[in-house]
């Protein structure tokens, strides 16, 4: 009995040890302070961006990450993947509403949520996290009652994980309400007001967070500060992946190709609607894409083409512009309330009436060049006056050529091109021809 007992003290005994452990507090790492400067709309460039700003942070052993962000809000499937990434970084995460005139709007306020500690400026704002079509317009009916109640759960899941009111929370996704940085506080939505990122690390110092790693006490005494912002790169990922630019450059890598098949050998057009589509590829790989919507504008060309080499008195014209409006519209999905994306109308319409003028009048013009005489070439010889010059030979154009339908003219004998055979041209008297233009009657010579 006294070895059972002893057994189950020392078994007592490790799970109260193990109980502190988990309940210990961890210090913060000895690495720099890193401010990552998210001044863009919320799309897969940025959010690239801040997951691997994130990821180096916490290679570097940060001691803090600082997300200093102006947004106006953006894609929601890009924001629920940023959420994801701060919630469960090992490094704590200060999201800081600045500077002074910022705003963390629409999908910026789940970011500022999201983060283990949050602040914000004077003379800043956050809220107005309602859900939008693209462009800004309103989404109406059972879509806009399934994307308000998922974003709605959302920021109010993340209300609760910090200790916020969650109907005030909710409030920004349900009524769009917005909040100073002054009523933010007092409402408790976030936890700091500063001026500025050192007025932020002298509140935040000491300051315990629950992260990814566990409970850690902030420290950023004698520690440096690295300043990450976008590069180069960043920029144009963040650019490319707007709708409405990805669709621009379809069009336009689009435009170029056909004006390359219908005309070849200009090259640059070709060059450059290659690059435009490559560009456009990149950015539609980033977005929801319908695959009926890309398949319609497929056809469209299509349609276009056809209309250079079939003769269909335009409509062929009119169904490859059908199919382009058509595919247009259902380009980009919206059946998911987290991927409220699509073109704005006043990109499109302007968009798909320039591609299809554009489109019909190569069509036209191609047809024209089709039916146009030629003017080069044997071919080009047909129809033009010479004089007989010997048997079997007559001068066109000042030139000497071979010719059949001399039997019997006499030299300087007025004769006219009717075609050809090989390099031999097949000649009759100028009298014998039946004129059909005035303009082209004896009368005129």
């Amino acid at each position: 009995m006294k070895k059972l007992g002893l057994i189950l003290f020392t078994a007592a005994c490790l799970l109260g040890l193990g109980s502190l452990a988990s309940l210990a507090v961890s210090p913060g790492g000895d690495g720099p302070v890193w401010v990552i400067n998210l001044a863009d709309t919320i799309n897969p460039g940025s959010e690239q961006f801040l997951i691997q700003s994130l990821d180096k942070a916490e290679k570097d052993n940060a001691c803090l990450v600082v997300i200093q962000i102006d947004t106006p809000g953006g894609l929601a499937d890009s924001m629920r993947h940023m959420v994801q990434a701060i919630i469960k970084s090992r490094v704590p995460v200060a999201v800081f509403v600045a500077p002074a005139g910022a705003r963390a709007t629409s999908a910026g306020a789940f970011i500022v949520l999201a983060g283990h500690v949050s602040a914000m400026a004077p003379a800043t704002h956050l809220g107005a996290a309602s859900p939008v079509g693209a462009g800004g317009s309103d989404i109406k009916g059972t879509m806009a009652k399934k994307a308000k109640s998922d974003l709605a759960a959302l920021i109010t899941s993340l209300a609760k994980r910090k200790g916020v009111d969650p109907e005030l929370a909710k409030e920004m996704v349900t009524e769009a309400r917005s909040f100073d940085a002054v009523k933010a506080k007092e409402a408790g939505l976030v936890d700091l007001l500063a001026r500025d990122v050192d007025d932020l690390l002298k509140a935040l110092e000491g300051r315990t967070v629950a992260t990814g790693l566990g409970k850690i006490t902030i420290s950023t005494k004698g520690k440096g500060l690295k300043v990450h912002e976008p590069g180069l790169r960043d920029k144009i990922l963040s650019a490319l992946a707007n709708p409405n630019l990805a669709y621009i450059l379809l069009m336009i890598g689009l435009g170029g190709l056909y004006f390359e098949l219908s005309h070849p050998g200009t090259i640059l057009p070709g060059v450059v609607g290659a690059l435009c589509l490559i560009l456009a590829f990149f950015a539609l790989s980033a977005l929801p894409v319908s695959f009926a919507g890309m398949a319609l504008i497929g056809l469209s060309v299509v349609l276009f083409i056809a209309e250079i080499k079939i003769t269909s008195y335009g409509l062929l014209s009119v169904a490859g512009a059908i199919s382009l409006l058509l595919g247009s519209l259902m380009l980009f999905e919206t059946g998911d309330a987290g991927a409220l994306v699509g073109i704005s109308l006043t990109v499109l319409i302007p968009t798909v009436a320039a591609t299809i003028v554009f489109f019909a009048s190569l069509a036209y013009l191609a047809g024209k060049a089709q039916m146009t005489k030629s003017i080069t070439g044997m071919e080009g010889l047909v129809g033009e006056k010479g004089v007989v010059t010997s048997p079997g030979k007559v001068r066109i154009m000042g030139e000497l050529w071979r010719a059949r339908g001399t039997e019997g003219l006499e030299p300087d004998r007025v004769v006219k091109v009717v075609g050809h055979e090989g390099l031999d041209l097949q000649v009759v008297p100028y009298d014998s021809v039946v004129f059909e233009d005035k303009n082209n009657s004896p009368d005129k010579e």
